[in-house]
């Protein structure tokens, strides 16, 4: 990855990368696409997208608890890229398609803990790492794969924090993240 310095935030709009989408056209929005790979033991509203319930054991803290659909959600997709971050670090200079791609890109998705994801705001590898410490090797490679994949380039903090914690990481890949296949759970 290249390192330098973060761009200016001018002209950033989460909008413009589509996120929440259907961009696999299987007739499911991204984020429900999420949930149901995410979580287990899901209840599908009929017609098999919308998630109406399931259970988390988030990849950030370990914790597992049931997902609240409504008033008192407590699950966001957390883009492990913040989009901001994407933004001030080149994806300025993405076509509107690879924005879009970029915004609903399965690897750079997860389901978590929305008061764990709302405390990592934009931040990057310098400024937030999970709670939950056997995950954050994933959690920067994950990031170094989505950056290498759209051509972002990291600044001298975060390319230091993750040199830093990869070093002693043992693992050094990841899971596929493939989509789950409409109707799958318990359909209500």
């Amino acid at each position: 990855l290249e390192v330098k310095g973060r761009a200016p935030k001018t002209g950033y709009d989460r909008d413009l990368f589509g996120w929440r989408d259907d961009v696999d056209h299987n007739g499911c929005d991204t984020r429900n696409d999420v949930l149901r790979r995410d979580l287990d033991d899901i209840t599908l509203k009929s017609g098999g997208c919308v998630v109406l319930g399931g259970s988390l054991t988030s990849d950030y803290t370990g914790d597992t608890f049931d997902f609240i659909r409504g008033d008192g959600n407590n699950i966001d997709i957390d883009h492990v890229v913040a989009l901001s971050n994407a933004w001030q670090t080149g994806a300025q200079q993405l076509s509107e398609e690879e924005l879009l791609d970029f915004g609903n890109e399965p690897v750079n998705l997860l389901a978590v803990e929305s008061s764990v994801n709302r405390s990592k705001s934009d931040g990057d590898a310098a400024t937030w790492l999970p709670p939950r410490k056997s995950y954050r090797c994933e959690y920067v490679a994950r990031q170094i794969q989505v950056k290498h994949d759209y051509d972002l380039w990291v600044t001298p903090p975060e390319f230091d924090a993750m040199e830093g914690l990869l070093l002693d990481c043992d693992e050094d890949e990841f899971g596929d993240d493939d989509w789950p296949d409409r109707h799958d759970g318990d359909v209500k």
